[in-house]
């Protein structure tokens, strides 16, 4: 450029006869002029050269975007033929486990019923034989013993047993007791479970254990469950006018759920009285749950819907599967203290202390029961539990005649038209209010 420039204005100079001056200054505006133009042209073609490398960037995002997206896409495929291949794996064991976890039970009750044969034998055996006398005086009063070829084995007359039973609700002699469920560790009563209790004429008192076996072969536990609902009614009713944070636990026997007349008319009954769906809370054993068919479920749906809970207890093992709980609206899984603290890892595909974590994912809380030593209440307090309920807190108490009379015009003869009779929602309604 600079070259250029000279020659211009020295052909200026000795052609066109310009001065020395003149002839300077024009060369100097050529360069000026030649410099700027050369500027212009490097920063086009420096900015062209970036425009292409920009579009160049670009096209390779563009590719690395569709092979990400392509990948995820295989991953969401693989991800839901392992949740396929997982949920046919689980229907498949699901079955097995429930028949292997009843079997189990079975052969535990078969091995307590054995037990207590063997006692009631060996105690038999070792009597010392009456006189003719005291066996004369005696024969209306003896049991009736059934004796095999060579061994002997008696049996204990189960009518006189039924018969009490039955007498004692006919006769009303049914006791609501209450024991206190508890938040840990403050161990401040937060629900409180239902039971019942049966009076003999002269005063004695029958344990569930001692009466659910007899009542249950006689047909007579549906009218229990039905005293025990009715007046589990009346209870909430006094808790909520003092505490609407208190709750009641409702235990329901597997033959009262199998009742095609008397469960259609408790589901009317909870239905009536469903603005205490929040405070009372329906309690089912674990095998009850298992064993439940498409009516036993569809009414339990219908109570659900209700705004009723439910609650599983006398849990055995611990193969849960807390999204179908969650679904079937249980909402607490009871579990006793020894289970958690001792083999419970034997009977469950996760450790007993992540127990608690896991069914809370799932809106449901894990209460521990049976809790009967501060020990145990030491190494509960590691698997994060919320509640616990046991004799070291309180055994189960009767409740005040008066908290069972409704308004105060619930006479006596009420409770045993209510004991005698299935539910009819309509007069138990009215009864109560």
């Amino acid at each position: 450029m600079i070259v250029i420039a000279g020659a211009l204005g020295a052909v200026l100079h000795l052609l066109a006869g310009t001065t020395a001056p003149e002839s300077i200054l024009v060369a100097g505006v050529a360069l000026a002029g030649l410099s700027l133009y050369h500027m212009v042209t490097t920063r086009l073609r420096d900015r062209f050269e970036v425009g292409g490398q920009i579009a160049d960037l670009s096209r390779g995002t563009h590719d690395l975007a569709r092979q990400v997206a392509e990948l995820g896409r295989r991953v969401v495929a693989l991800e839901g033929q392992g949740d396929v291949a997982g949920e046919r794996a689980r229907a498949a064991t699901e079955p097995l486990a429930a028949e292997i976890g009843e079997l189990g039970t079975l052969v535990k009750q078969l091995a307590d019923s054995v037990a207590v044969h063997d006692t009631r034998i060996t105690a038999a055996l070792n009597r010392p034989a009456p006189s003719v006398a005291e066996a004369a005086g005696a024969v209306d009063l003896a049991p009736v013993i059934v004796r095999d070829s060579e061994d002997a084995a008696i049996v204990p007359d189960a009518s006189r047993t039924a018969a009490a039973i039955l007498s004692a609700v006919e006769d009303d002699r049914i006791d609501l007791y209450l024991q206190p469920i508890v938040t840990l560790p403050q161990r401040k009563v937060r629900y409180y479970e239902a039971v019942t209790r049966l009076r003999t004429e002269d005063g004695q008192t029958l344990l569930p254990e001692d009466f659910l076996g007899p009542a249950e072969a006689a047909g007579l536990v549906p009218r229990i469950d039905n005293v025990l609902l009715f007046r589990s009614v009346q209870v909430v009713r006094r808790l909520l006018m003092k505490n609407r944070d208190i709750g009641l636990f409702c235990n329901i026997a597997p033959p009262t759920l199998h009742d095609p007349k008397l469960f259609p008319q408790i589901a009317e009954f909870m239905a009536a009285n469903r603005a205490l769906g929040p405070s009372l809370v329906l309690e089912f054993r674990q095998e009850t749950w298992r064993a439940m068919g498409p009516l036993e479920i569809e009414g339990l749906a219908a109570l659900r819907e209700l705004g009723f809970r439910f609650c599983m207890d006398q849990v055995t093992d611990l193969r849960l599967e807390p999204r179908d709980l969650g679904e079937r609206g249980i909402r607490f899984v009871k579990v006793p203290a020894s289970l958690l603290l001792g083999g419970g890892a034997q009977h469950s595909d996760i450790h007993p202390s992540d127990l608690s974590d896991l069914l809370g994912r799932y809106g449901i809380s894990l209460i521990a029961d049976h809790i009967e030593s501060e020990a145990q209440v030491v190494d509960l307090l590691d698997h994060e539990l919320r509640f616990g309920q046991g004799f070291l807190f309180s055994p189960p108490r009767p409740v005040r005649a008066e908290a069972l009379q409704g308004d105060d015009t619930m006479s006596a003869q009420t409770g045993a038209r209510a004991a005698a009779a299935p539910f009819s929602s309509s007069a138990a309604a009215a009864a109560i209010l």
